[in-house]
């Protein structure tokens, strides 16, 4: 890295535009900059689901914290794609990562066979929690693609696939903490 930040605040997003990574400088409601917002969201809660399996029960702590330490550092590459049009930094590998480990804490899981609610444990609410802001980041992502087409197919792979596997690490994690999941009731009026 050439540059450090030691300055933080520069006046030059005062008027309501900021500057992207090629230097052009945009509105800061621009569709660009919203997914970049979304991106950096979902990249803050996995790190709260870090801290909250640190402090859980859950056995292999370090294989998950190895693992969401990767997603964090793939999701700021995504930013920086995002943040440079036509700017490649993510490899196929993140995709092919992620599936792995999907099909591996698959393997240990029951056939789902209802609609499980986002909920459980807190470590397990949260990794359902990344999951939905994992899905509003790809939708954000698909509509700058479909605006602008310089956003690489592998960020757009990597976003479907990882809430993926926050769907099924919040199962295992819920498993993990010896909680079962809560399923959707289909005619839950009916109990009133």
């Amino acid at each position: 890295m050439g540059h450090r930040l030691s300055k933080i605040y520069t006046r030059t997003g005062d008027t309501g535009t900021t500057g992207l990574g090629d230097g052009s400088r945009v509105a800061k409601d621009d569709l660009r900059i919203a997914a970049l917002g979304d991106v950096d969201e979902l990249n803050s809660i996995v790190g709260v689901l870090r801290s909250q399996i640190a402090l859980s029960n859950i056995e292999n702590k370090a294989k998950w914290d190895k693992s969401l330490s990767l997603i964090q550092h793939w999701l700021f590459d995504l930013g920086g794609e995002v943040c440079i049009p036509n700017y490649t930094m993510l490899q196929p590998l993140c995709v092919e990562f992620l599936e792995k480990e999907i099909d591996h804490m698959n393997e240990a899981l029951p056939m789902l066979k209802d609609f499980i609610l986002p909920s459980g444990t807190i470590v397990c609410s949260y990794a359902h929690q990344a999951r939905a802001v994992c899905r509003r980041a790809e939708r954000s992502l698909m509509t700058v693609h479909t605006r602008d087409q310089n956003i690489q197919a592998t960020a757009l792979q990597l976003l479907n696939r990882l809430s993926d596997w926050f769907f099924v690490a919040s199962r295992t994690l819920q498993r993990a903490e010896g909680g079962s999941e809560v399923l959707w009731q289909k005619n839950i009026n009916e109990t009133i």
